[in-house]
């Protein structure tokens, strides 16, 4: 005789499962919506930690006089993005070759630093054409030579290139205290500014000042995406990125693709550095590097390793970190502490709405099943 019964299957509640493709306009709609509640969190915490008596809207009034409050405040945003802009493109093209190049602080001040020895040593001394030259020069070699040294340890030695590049940074940091100290044993540390064989400035004001970067970085980011779409070079990183077995399956010389692309990302890096030296601060800081090697990372991330799309993750990067220094000047909050920690709420939430675009969560019904026994 058969008996029927039912038997009750545990299974979890939900999986996620990886989304084949999602529209461009879905993409960019989820992350617009991120951006959004971003921004509704941002005034709820300003308004409400703030004492001095402005309402919710006028965060939002501070935060884009932050970018656009006056002529100035624009050529400084345009600035500080065609700089991070110019970081991202340098770490870039080792994202996708898969090299970690967390090292983009270090690359920058040691371009800096050989921007600045230059200036200090031969400016007044030497036509300034020829040492501005010596500056060009020395910059991008010295980018070029940090970024080079952990990529030949990764090419001949298989070391864990996050590592290696993440503790140049401090030895690059330590470099240039030990030889601001050097030049400088009764100073504070701090370094006056070099008047001699300044980079040109293109024009008044701070127009004149900013242009220059800015105009670099255009050239570099057309410059760059010609590389990675139409090159040999371009294609063959990518190559490597995909499979270093697949490359070398088909003949491309692996650790050569390595060496060559840490020199350019270290080189960009380097041209960064004699900008911020060599245009915009005319000496030489521990701190100089503001952070954009890891901010870099950010801006690279967040437009998927496009040159293009990176113009526009930079200025929302951008806006979002000036918006809210001049949101803590008008709200009078007396540190960064809380700025810090809106930024890195907009960020966690860009971030993981990412989630939302490469998976989907599929919940599950109880299922009974019908057991002969």
């Amino acid at each position: 005789m058969k008996v029927e019964a039912t038997e009750k299957i545990h299974e979890p509640l939900f999986h996620i499962a990886k989304r084949e493709s999602v529209p461009l306009w879905q993409g960019i709609v989820v992350r617009a919506v991120a951006i959004v509640i971003g921004l509704v969190v941002c005034g709820i915490i300003v308004s409400a930690s703030s004492s001095s008596g402005k309402n919710f809207f006028e965060v939002y009034a501070s935060l884009f006089s932050g970018i656009f409050g006056s002529e100035r405040r624009i050529w400084l945003a345009l600035q500080d993005m065609a700089l991070l802009l110019g970081v991202a493109l340098a770490l870039v093209v080792s994202f996708k070759m898969k090299f970690w190049n967390l090292g983009g602080n270090g690359q920058i001040l040691m371009g800096c630093l050989a921007c600045t020895t230059c200036m200090h040593y031969l400016g007044g001394k030497l036509p300034d054409a020829v040492v501005i030259l010596l500056m060009i020069i020395s910059s991008v070699l010295a980018g070029a030579i940090w970024a080079v040294i952990p990529a030949l340890f990764k090419a001949f030695f298989k070391t864990n290139e996050s590592l290696f590049t993440l503790m140049m940074n401090y030895i690059a940091l330590h470099i240039v205290s030990a030889t601001i100290t050097a030049w400088f044993p009764k100073g504070t540390g701090a370094m006056a500014p070099i008047e001699y064989a300044n980079l040109p400035v293109l024009g008044e004001g701070q127009m004149g000042k900013s242009l220059l970067p800015i105009l670099v970085v255009v050239v570099l980011t057309g410059a760059m995406f010609a590389y990675l779409k139409f090159s040999k070079h371009g294609y063959e990183l990518s190559v490597v990125g995909e499979s270093e077995n697949t490359a070398r399956y088909v003949g491309i010389n692996v650790k050569v693709v390595i060496i060559r692309t840490m020199i350019l990302s270290g080189a960009i890096c380097g041209i960064i550095g004699l900008l911020l030296s060599g245009a915009i601060n005319h000496n030489v800081s521990s701190n100089m590097d503001g952070n954009m090697g890891f901010t870099g990372i950010m801006v690279a991330w967040l437009a998927k390793f496009n040159p293009v799309g990176m113009i526009f993750s930079a200025f929302f990067i951008t806006f979002i970190t000036r918006g809210m220094g001049q949101v803590c000047t008008d709200f009078g909050f007396t540190n960064d502490a809380l700025s810090d920690i809106i930024i890195g709420i907009i960020y966690f939430l860009i971030i993981g709405c990412e989630f939302f675009i490469s998976y989907k969560i599929r919940f599950n019904k109880k299922l009974l099943r019908k057991k002969e026994s």
